[in-house]
């Protein structure tokens, strides 16, 4: 990324909500947190014991590799614009 996309010092938050960090970390939560969902609840999916403490299991399952992934991001960008 350019530095004149974040300006000389960006915020975390500013940061976070870029379009290419936002594109970047969804892609990752997709595929992480599908394959994390697979592992964690087809079992329950396939026995039909499913509630909505899954749910919200699976909501966390996709957002752990999201944020983990913005912060990630967020980190090096920051980096790397006060260091060009």
């Amino acid at each position: 990324m350019k530095n004149q996309e974040f300006g000389e010092d960006p915020t975390f938050l500013s940061i976070a909500l870029s379009a290419p960090v936002r594109r970047t970390a969804g892609k990752i939560a997709l595929v992480v947190g599908t394959v994390l969902c697979i592992i964690n609840h087809v079992p329950d999916m396939m026995s039909g014991a499913f509630s909505l403490t899954n749910l919200m299991q699976i909501a966390l399952t996709y957002s752990v590799p999201y944020c983990v992934s913005t912060y990630s991001s967020v980190k090096m960008i920051r980096r790397f614009v006060s260091n060009p």
